[in-house]
């Protein structure tokens, strides 16, 4: 539905939810917006009460850091015990290390290396990184968590850590953009660059990524400059969060928190998708969509509103699909 042909009052929702939104993805300052209480107890209250598309915050289920360490030290000497062939490959990435930040940090490096971008600078920088912005290595956490919970073909962390490239392009993603925040912008253009050749993965460095990030099968997926994504969001391959235009304001879209785009999905444009949406597979949105609806097609057009009122499995990473079968584009 384009916005020059909806009525005054659905013009007025669409506007109360790109401004909510805004304050969502911090894209706004307000006093009145205040931060997601943390998890500090397990099965509290508020933990029940929580929702994906309310933003991250941590549960009594996943693990702090050290636990995180200790759990993939112990599954990569499980598998090196296991696997002869790959004992070399687990000791030098990881049974090797001292931390989980040395050990991603020596993924990452040796992923993004080439025969003039030097696997060992690389590394010196990701670690200093991680030193300088605690909050990298914490957002790391939140997509590790994120793909762990939410993917059923990931069965351990160590496994996402060393295999999942949506996991890893990710991450780099969140380094060429800290290198973008301190005008260090020719890094960060070189480590975009390699990202692409490596994961088949294309994310600019100056676009917003929220925590517990998750990208599945990752192949073909473009986000660009000006993009924003908001909290637990879940993309397939091919999914475009594309620009318009060749102006040099805000051109891409803002995806909101707990989003999921199907595969192939590709959102044009300077628009905003609400909280809790699900957009199906092959569909292209052009226009604004509100919270917690179902979209698909070409152009996307609403099919269900008000899912997250509806079963459980509507929260996560179920598609809708049972809505779209009957659906005629």
């Amino acid at each position: 539905m384009a916005r020059d042909r909806v009525s005054e009052e659905e013009a007025k929702k669409l506007d109360e939810v790109r401004a909510r939104l805004d304050h969502q993805l911090g894209l706004v300052a307000s006093v009145d917006t205040k931060p997601l209480p943390l998890a500090t107890q397990s099965g509290s209250d508020d933990e029940a009460a929580w929702k994906t598309w309310q933003g991250w915050r941590p549960m009594s289920h996943h693990l702090n850091k050290r636990q995180l360490w200790d759990a993939i030290y112990e599954e990569a000497m499980r598998d090196a015990a296991s696997e002869p062939t790959l004992a070399s490959y687990l000791y030098s990435t990881i049974l090797s290390h001292k931390s989980f930040e040395t050990a991603l940090a020596f993924t990452l490096a040796n992923k993004l290396a080439n025969n003039t971008l030097l696997g060992t600078q690389l590394m010196v920088m990701i670690e200093g990184a991680y030193r300088d912005e605690p909050e990298l290595v914490e957002s790391c956490m939140a997509d590790l968590q994120a793909v762990f919970d939410r993917d059923p073909a990931c069965e351990r962390y160590s496994q996402a850590l060393l295999c999942f490239k949506g996991f890893q392009a990710v991450q780099a993603q969140r380094l060429a953009n800290w290198l973008w925040r301190i005008n260090r912008k020719p890094l960060a253009l070189a480590i975009q660059s390699r990202m692409s050749e490596v994961f088949h993965v294309d994310i600019h460095p100056a676009a917003t990524l929220g925590r517990g990030l998750m990208i599945d099968h990752a192949t073909g997926v473009v986000i660009g400059e000006t993009a924003v994504v908001g909290d637990n969001v879940s993309l397939l391959h091919h999914v475009t969060l594309g620009g318009s235009g060749t102006g040099r304001g805000v051109r891409h879209p803002q995806i909101g928190h707990g989003v999921l785009l199907g595969a192939g999905a590709t959102v044009l444009g300077p628009v905003v998708l609400g909280a809790g949406c699900k957009v199906g597979a092959g569909s292209v949105v052009v226009t604004d969509l509100p919270d917690h609806v179902v979209a698909v097609g070409v152009p996307a057009r609403v099919v269900k509103r008000d899912i997250h009122l509806l079963e459980e499995s509507l929260r996560s990473m179920d598609s809708g699909l049972h809505y779209v079968l009957d659906y005629i584009i």
